[in-house]
């Protein structure tokens, strides 16, 4: 099953250990952090997925000590510097979001250590999430200085508008156990029983009525659906904000370790 994904997508890597299961795993440097070449194969990988009969269901995890440490800064700084490439990077940023909602296949994220950007996009959105007690979930998208873009729709779907607002607003971390008390994640668990857990349920979901679970996925979906006008908005409101000042500034503070000092005018 798993050549044909590997040959295709080179910056994921993909394991099979149960009939009819797909694990997709982040596994770069930098706490597998995204790059450009991964970045362009997080969204393409799903719609592989979707059309392949060999895959019943899909566990999608992190390797090493972190789920995913979202973009890293080569990334970053070339769409600050490249208006194509930043077109570029928003077209895949939106494809992964819709490529997630239409997959026809249940897919289960095993969350553990941080996860941040494009990888919690995924861990998220993953029709069952399971987090370790003691995972670091962290949106950092204004502490950057740019608008929360593709997590602005799904947060409050998931948590409610307070405390999605709370989150989103000031970039504090939330553990594992507490994302499962405000709704954020399906479950969560002790990391040592992280793995096994996904798979049993990716097992259970693999071996049950597979026209029931997809298309009970696909009518549960609509509500992604019938907000994507306002994903719509808010991502293009992330990527507008790459061509302004405080994202050069939020990027100069990551780096030199501060707290970033941004301009207080504002043109909205």
């Amino acid at each position: 099953m798993i050549e044909k994904y590997q040959e295709q997508f080179s910056r994921l890597k993909f394991e099979n250990n149960q009939p009819g299961v797909l694990e997709v795993v982040f596994s770069g440097p930098n706490l597998n952090a995204v790059d450009e070449p991964t970045h362009s194969e997080i969204p393409a990988v799903w719609t592989v997925i979707d059309k392949d009969p060999a895959v019943r269901a899909v566990v999608v995890r992190g390797e090493g000590k972190a789920f995913s440490a979202g973009g890293d800064f080569g990334l970053i700084d070339k769409q600050i510097e490249d208006y194509g490439f930043r077109m570029q990077i928003m077209r895949e940023s939106k494809e992964l979001f819709y490529n997630l909602v239409n997959c026809s296949k249940p897919i289960i994220s095993a969350i553990h250590g941080p996860a941040v950007g494009a990888g919690l996009v995924v861990a998220l959105m993953a029709d069952i999430s399971i987090a370790a007690h003691d995972a670091r979930i962290i949106d950092g998208h204004t502490r950057l200085g740019v608008a929360a873009g593709d997590h602005a729709v799904v947060w409050p779907l998931f948590c409610g508008m307070p405390k999605a607002k709370y989150l989103l607003l000031t970039c504090k971390e939330i553990s594992g156990q507490d994302a499962e008390r405000a709704g954020l994640v399906s479950l969560s668990v002790p990391k040592e029983e992280l793995l096994d857990t996904a798979r049993e349920i990716a097992k259970g979901l693999s071996e049950g009525a597979q026209e029931a679970i997809r298309w009970t996925k696909y009518s549960l979906n609509g509500w992604y659906r019938q907000n994507s006008s306002i994903f719509d908005v808010s991502l293009g409101l992330e990527f507008l904000g790459f061509g302004g000042g405080d994202v050069v500034e939020g990027v100069a503070s990551h780096r030199e370790r501060r707290k970033p000092s941004f301009g207080t005018e504002v043109h909205s």
